[in-house]
């Protein structure tokens, strides 16, 4: 691993330590939840059980690969986004895509992968671009529709 990926991943975990986010995941990959705090949003915790899953199973994953480095940054990203509450959609989008570009030929992944995936889509489709601005068009009043 090259020493500014681990500077980078260093400091993440750092972040995620500083919050208090490691031992809850902890707690939760036994099986336990955290004794005080409020509901946390459905969404979010699938999420970040995804995202562990597809982290555990990467460390476990012998095999070298080229962008193995830019997964598990891309991992400890999609961790520290979990760890702030409900993350921004396009950010999560954007780190599912780096995901997959990075570590989708590793067929031992892709369970995993996919499970990140479904989490993801729980926050909602994306939105397509220009489509906000701009309403639809009604077609009934179209100078090429069929007049009766």
């Amino acid at each position: 691993m090259p020493h500014g990926a681990r500077r980078a991943r260093w400091r993440l975990l750092t972040r995620a330590r500083r919050r208090g986010c490691l031992g809850r995941a902890a707690l939760r990959s036994l099986g336990q939840g955290p004794v005080t705090g409020g509901e946390e949003d459905p969404r979010v915790t699938e999420l970040r059980t995804a995202v562990s899953r597809l982290r555990r199973e990467l460390a476990a994953l012998r095999t070298d690969f080229p962008d193995r480095a830019t997964a598990e940054e891309e991992l400890a990203a999609l961790a520290a986004m979990t760890c702030e509450g409900v993350p921004e959609i396009p950010r999560l989008r954007g780190s599912l895509l780096v995901l997959a570009g990075a570590i989708g030929s590793m067929s031992a992944l892709s369970g995993a992968l996919r499970a990140v995936r479904a989490a993801v889509d729980l926050f909602g489709a994306p939105a397509r671009r220009g489509q906000e601005s701009r309403p639809r068009p009604d077609h009934s009043s179209d100078a090429n529709s069929p007049r009766s």
